[in-house]
């Protein structure tokens, strides 16, 4: 380390320091700051904090003074980085108009590998925003349209983690428009986390409080669904898309939004393909889609054809209901609840559409009953059993991961059974309300 080298340093901060209104005549100074970060650590660290101590009186040297900066932050000794990118967001201090460079800047390097190092690369681009939320985000948002994979997946999930702790008291509308502008371009070409991440971030913003907002949202899920596309059901990746747009769109349909796409794109498109369906990991994805499709029927609106919905509905719930023996048989089927309850209720909603479905044909009306009739004797005993099971129970013990399960099986058997006594009627009735077993009526919108 060349002590000299360390003097002239300290000689030139002086001079600026002191040089108060006149430190544009110093422009010598504040470039023999800016050649010190090629020399000792010392003289590296140093610059660091000179740089930007006295960045905003050379607006001519800016450009020469960032890429000086640049150097400091790609150097190959972590201390002499983790001190460059620290002093970064002062750079902007008093120059919003260097913020989207910096933020650039500072979006490539969350590819650091080191936790110490990337804590301060958060810190400071957690110290820009506050300052200037929309230049930063104009900064990141280029790096997440133009730049490499690595780097736009950690800026997304970044933004996504960041922003509610960074508040609305920040990111105001000004910047909120910025975000959802870009937001939208990043749509346009996502993989399935990025999608998960956008709206994460679009549902933080306005648009996820108010009406007009949220038929926004419902509406790019529909868009990224590709709901004109016919289903195919060896094709994963379709039906992973189609169950997370799903995802994302629920929170938002109410008795204003609508989700009578989605039911007639399952019912259509999707239900003649269930019983076809697998997941290689060993989900039960055909009881995960019924449970959405029952989801979406709390909040679907007129659909057109309303009949041929309801067939395809019918047609999937009977092969779950079966036809009492001819003969006295001890082997009772097994019959599947949770599908019956998913099924049913999606059922029973959109038969309200069309309530005529049931009557027009006398024959398949007595068929129908008869398997009602098979499938409430088949609950009953389980109804009796699981009421004796939880009975008595304290509050703490019905907590239990046994118990709980039981007081699940028992919301299904029941709403079941307050549907089947509804379809029984003479005609058919459609008035019961019932809550889905596996949702609380608090999560239900009025």
């Amino acid at each position: 380390m060349s002590t000299d080298s360390i003097e002239k340093l300290y000689k030139n901060f002086g001079i600026l320091a002191d040089a108060k209104d006149k430190l544009v005549q110093h422009e010598k100074e504040y470039l023999e700051i800016l050649t010190a970060v090629k020399g000792s650590p010392k003289e590296k660290r140093l610059a660091s904090q000179f740089i930007a101590r006295f960045f905003k009186h050379f607006p001519k040297l800016a450009d020469q003074a960032i890429d000086a900066h640049l150097d400091l932050c790609e150097d190959e000794d972590m201390a002499i980085r983790k001190q460059a990118i620290k002093d970064l967001p002062s750079l902007c201090k008093d120059n919003k108009e260097h913020t989207a460079r910096i933020a650039d800047i500072l979006a490539q390097l969350l590819q650091a590998e080191d936790s110490s190092e990337l804590s301060v690369v958060h810190n400071s681009i957690m110290s820009l925003m506050k300052s200037d939320p929309k230049g930063t985000l104009s900064g990141f948002f280029s790096q997440i349209i133009n730049g490499d994979d690595g780097t736009r997946e950690r800026c997304i999930k970044f933004l996504a983690t960041k922003l509610k702790a960074i508040g609305h008291d920040v990111i105001t509308k000004e910047p909120e428009d910025l975000l959802i502008g870009e937001c939208k371009k990043v749509l346009q070409d996502v993989t399935a986390d990025e999608f998960h991440s956008i709206m994460e971030i679009l549902a933080w913003t306005r648009l996820g409080s108010t009406v007009t907002g949220q038929q926004e949202l419902v509406d790019i899920t529909i868009e990224q669904a590709e709901l004109s596309v016919p289903f195919k059901h060896t094709n994963v990746e379709q039906w992973n898309r189609l169950v997370q747009c799903i995802k994302h769109a629920l929170p938002f349909f109410s008795s204003q939004i609508d989700s009578s796409k989605f039911v007639s794109y399952i019912c259509v498109q999707v239900l003649p393909h269930l019983s076809l369906m697998t997941s290689p990991d060993g989900r039960d994805i055909q009881l995960e889609l019924i449970k959405l499709l029952a989801e979406l029927t709390v909040f679907c609106g007129n659909i057109e054809k309303p009949e041929d919905k309801v067939q395809q509905l019918y047609n999937t719930l009977i092969t779950y209901m079966p036809l009492p023996p001819a003969t006295e048989i001890t082997d009772v089927p097994k019959l599947q609840f949770s599908h019956v309850e998913c099924l049913m209720y999606a059922f029973h909603k959109l038969c309200k559409q069309t309530p005529e479905f049931l009557i027009k044909d006398p024959e398949q009306l007595k068929e129908f009953r008869l398997r009602l009739q098979y499938f409430a004797r088949g609950i009953q005993g389980y109804i009796k059993k699981l009421r004796e099971a939880i009975s008595g129970k304290t509050e703490e013990e019905l907590k239990s991961e046994e118990n709980q399960l039981k007081v699940v099986a028992l919301k299904t058997t029941n709403n079941i059974n307050t549907l089947i006594k509804d379809l029984f009627h003479s005609p058919p009735s459609f008035k019961s309300i019932i809550h889905l077993s596996w949702k609380t009526p608090c999560n239900d919108k009025k």
